[in-house]
C-alpha cells in the first residue's frame, strides 16, 4: 500500500492529461498534493505512535488510504480528483513512517539489515508490479488504476486481527521525550542521513516518476501498457538488489553502498535522455532500480540504528518529512525545469542532484560515518 499511491497511476498521466485537457505541469500536481500531507503530518504521526501505539495509527490510517484512493475514481472533476489525492495523502503519510517504524521494533543487528532489504525488496515488487497494472488498467479508462487503493480497507481489518508487535511505554513525559527525541534528531551524522532522503526522492518523484512516461511518449509513442513495463523494471531490479542487501553488507559498509547507489543514480538519470530505442531505456532504467535497491534500505537502516524503541516512532518520522518533501518538491522543481529546458532537462538536472549527493556520501566518509 504505501507505494501503490503513485506508481499504479503514473502510467496514465498522459491520458488523463487528453481526457481532462490538462498540461503535463498540471498532471504532475496528482503526485504533489498526495505526497504533501506527509510533509507536515509525519512528525505529528511519529509522536502519537510512540504515545499511542502503533496499531491505533495504522489501520485508521488504511482505512483512509482506501477510501479517499478508490474515490478518486468516482470523478471526472480535476480539482476534487486533487482533493481525494490529498485525503489519501494523509493515511499515506502514516504508512510511510510505520511500515520502517515496525521493522525497527521487530528486528536487532544484521538482521535488521537483512529485513530493510527484504522490506525494500517487497515494495519494490509492488512497484514494480504496479505500473504494468495500472498501466493495463489505463488502456481501459484513465479512473480505473485509482480502484486498486480499496485493497488497504480489507488489508486494515488483517492489521487489526493479526499484527503482533511490541508497543513502545509512556514512562517518560512528553517534554522529556521531546528533548531527548531533538537531541537525537539534530546529530549532524543523522541530518546528513536526512538529507540523502530527501534526494534521492526528489529525483525518483521529480524525473522518473513524473517525466519518464512523457519522455516516452515523446520520444517511442509509447502506449500506457508499455510506460507500465519499462517503469516495472526499474521495480524488480530495485527488488532484486535490495534482497540481497543482507549479503551485500558481508562485504561492504551501508556508506559504501551508498556512495554506489548515488553512482547509479547519477549515470541512470543522464543518459536516459540518450537513448535512442526503447529497448536501450532499459539499461539506465535497471540501473536506477539498481541505486534505488541499494540506497534506501541502507539508509533506513542506520536511521533505525540511531532511534530506541520508546522514540523510534517520531525519529523515523522525521525521515518520512525529508521523505515527502522530496516527493513533493520533486514534481514542482522539475516542472520549473521543465518549462525552461524540457524534459530532458529535467533529466539532466536530476542528474546534477545525483552528483551532489555523491558528494554528501564523501563527505560522511571523511567523517568516518559507518
Amino acid at each position: 500500500m504505501a507505494v501503490l499511491g503513485v506508481s499504479s497511476i503514473t502510467p496514465a498521466f498522459p491520458e488523463i492529461g487528453r481526457v481532462l485537457h490538462l498540461s503535463s505541469q498540471a498532471v504532475a500536481q496528482l503526485i504533489t498534493v498526495f505526497t504533501l500531507p506527509g510533509v507536515f503530518l509525519a512528525p505529528v504521526l511519529g509522536v502519537l505512535t510512540d504515545r499511542w501505539g502503533r496499531e491505533p495509527i495504522l489501520v485508521p490510517a488504511l482505512i483512509v488510504f482506501g477510501l479517499a484512493g478508490s474515490g478518486c475514481a468516482l470523478t471526472r472533476s480535476f480539482s476534487v480528483l486533487l482533493a481525494l489525492r490529498f485525503v489519501q495523502g494523509i493515511g499515506a503519510a502514516a504508512l510511510s513512517v510505520l511500515y520502517i517504524t515496525l521493522l525497527g521494533d521487530l528486528y536487532r543487528g544484521q538482521e535488521r539489515t537483512a529485513a530493510m532489504g527484504c522490506n525494500a525488496s517487497v515494495l519494490s515488487v509492488g512497484t514494480a508490479l504496479y505500473p504494468a497494472v495500472g498501466g493495463g488498467l489505463a488502456t481501459l479508462g484513465w479512473q480505473y488504476p485509482f480502484l486498486l487503493a480499496i485493497l488497504a480497507v480489507p488489508l486494515a481489518l488483517i492489521v487489526l486481527a493479526a499484527l503482533e508487535n511490541p508497543e513502545p511505554t509512556r514512562e517518560q513525559a512528553l517534554g522529556a521525550y521531546l528533548s531527548r527525541t531533538w537531541e537525537s534528531v539534530k546529530h549532524v551524522r543523522v541530518v546528513i542521513l536526512f538529507l540523502l532522503t530527501l534526494m534521492a526522492f526528489l529525483v525518483i518523484y521529480g524525473a522518473y516518476l513524473a517525466y519518464l512516461p512523457f519522455l516516452m511518449e515523446r520520444s517511442f509513442q509509447a502506449s500506457s501498457w508499455e510506460i507500465g513495463l519499462t517503469m516495472s523494471a526499474m521495480s524488480l531490479a530495485t527488488a532484486v538488489t535490495s534482497s540481497q542487501l543482507g549479503r551485500l553488507t558481508d562485504w561492504l559498509r551501508e556508506k559504501m553502498l551508498l556512495q554506489l547507489a548515488c553512482i547509479c543514480y547519477a549515470l541512470a538519470l543522464g543518459t536516459m535522455p540518450l537513448a535512442p530505442t526503447m529497448g536501450t531505456l532499459f539499461v539506465p532504467v535497471v540501473l536506477l532500480g539498481i541505486g534505488q535497491g541499494l540506497s534506501i534500505p541502507s539508509l533506513q537502516t542506520l536511521l533505525a540504528a540511531r532511534a530506541p524503541l520508546e522514540r523510534r516512532g517520531a525519529f523515523m518520522a522525521v525521515n518520512g518529512v525529508a521523505l515527502r518533501l522530496g516527493q513533493t518538491l520533486g514534481p514542482i522543481l522539475m516542472g520549473v525545469v521543465y518549462s525552461r529546458w524540457g524534459v530532458d532537462g529535467t533529466f539532466y538536472v536530476a542528474a546534477c542532484v545525483a552528483v551532489g549527493m555523491i558528494g554528501l556520501t564523501l563527505v560522511t566518509a571523511s567523517r568516518g560515518e559507518g
